[in-house]
């Protein structure tokens, strides 16, 4: 029978060696930035119980990590801390020997080629739960910038290479760069948070960091899911104030923000695989509803294809030794 003309795609599927020399996108393990939770004491390994595999580490813990995630080739990891004490000014953040300063030095002794980014936020570090300054129930914006940038360059002189504001206060990056340069730090990077929605799939990681509010939500300074255009301005007052790498978190439901500013800025540019996303795997591999492997690096492989230089994930390892 005589076909009409039509294109035959399937000739580029036909064999696994063909399908490997057309392929558009390659993860490798450098792409990914591991999170890791510091917590005071001594040989403290504490698994979080809605983050399967994830831990509270301590600082000698911690030094273990870094070797196993240096063997697998990952080249950066994002520091959050867990404050023994927590005040209203959330002056642990800041302290010389907070418990994120402490781990940026050993991990820094333990191998000073890996990568350090170190959180920029104050919610962890008071009882209220919020990443600004709370007074009468409103969180204040430009008292907590001198709080954010005092932060960030005591992460600086703890040496950490590149510091992420994630509170989403506005002004923060020039603050935060104005401290920085004013202390010498002009080549210290800022991995700005700069699309962050207020988003339901922060649940597992307010457990990890012990960091939910204790009044309301987020809602008046993270983003409305809702947005996209909103997306768009957050991130050029971003550049315009000094930032060197922007971010979209969540990562899943937002791969559509991250295309548009990947279109639209030259900067890298980050996402964030947030802890919802991560369990909501984990729970349905442990059910044997999902191949856990085949999902984590479909879905990551569908991050960096949308436009991510770099992901923030959980996986990190397990992607690591999958790529393997």
């Amino acid at each position: 029978m005589q076909l009409p003309d039509f294109q035959r795609l399937r000739r580029l599927r036909r064999t696994a060696g063909i399908r490997s020399m057309v392929r558009e996108t390659e993860l490798n393990a450098t792409d990914f930035i591991y999170p890791l939770f510091a917590a005071h004491g001594s040989n403290v390994k504490e698994e979080i119980g809605s983050m399967p595999g994830v831990y509270h580490l301590s600082i000698d813990q911690i030094r273990k990590e870094v070797e196993e995630v240096t063997r697998l080739g990952i080249g950066a990891v994002l520091l959050f801390g867990v404050p023994a004490n927590k005040d209203h000014l959330s002056s642990e953040a800041y302290a010389q020997e907070g418990i994120v300063q402490q781990a940026v030095r050993a991990i820094k002794e333990e191998n000073p080629e890996l990568t350090v980014i170190t959180d920029v936020c104050l919610c962890a570090y008071n009882p209220l739960g919020h990443c600004g300054i709370v007074h009468e129930g409103e969180i204040l914006n430009d008292p907590t910038l001198e709080l954010l940038a005092k932060t960030a360059v005591s992460h600086a002189q703890a040496g950490a290479d590149i510091v992420a504001p994630s509170d989403m206060m506005d002004g923060r990056i020039a603050a935060i760069r104005a401290g920085l340069d004013r202390e010498g730090f002009l080549n210290i990077p800022i991995m700005s948070y700069s699309v962050k929605y207020a988003s339901s799939y922060y649940g597992p990681f307010r457990d990890a960091a012990h960091s939910a509010p204790a009044f309301g939500d987020r809602k008046t300074y993270q983003m409305d899911p809702a947005n996209a255009r909103e997306a768009m301005r957050e991130a050029a007052a971003d550049v315009e104030e000094g930032a060197d790498f922007l971010m979209v978190k969540p990562a899943m439901a937002y791969m559509d923000i991250i295309r548009m500013l990947r279109d639209n800025f030259d900067l890298p540019i980050v996402s964030y695989n947030v802890s919802g996303e991560y369990s909501m795997i984990k729970a349905a591999a442990r059910n044997g509803w999902v191949d856990e492997q085949k999902v984590v690096l479909e879905l990551l492989t569908g991050l960096k294809r949308a436009g991510s230089d770099l992901i923030i994930t959980y996986h990190a390892k397990e992607a690591a030794e999958w790529l393997k």
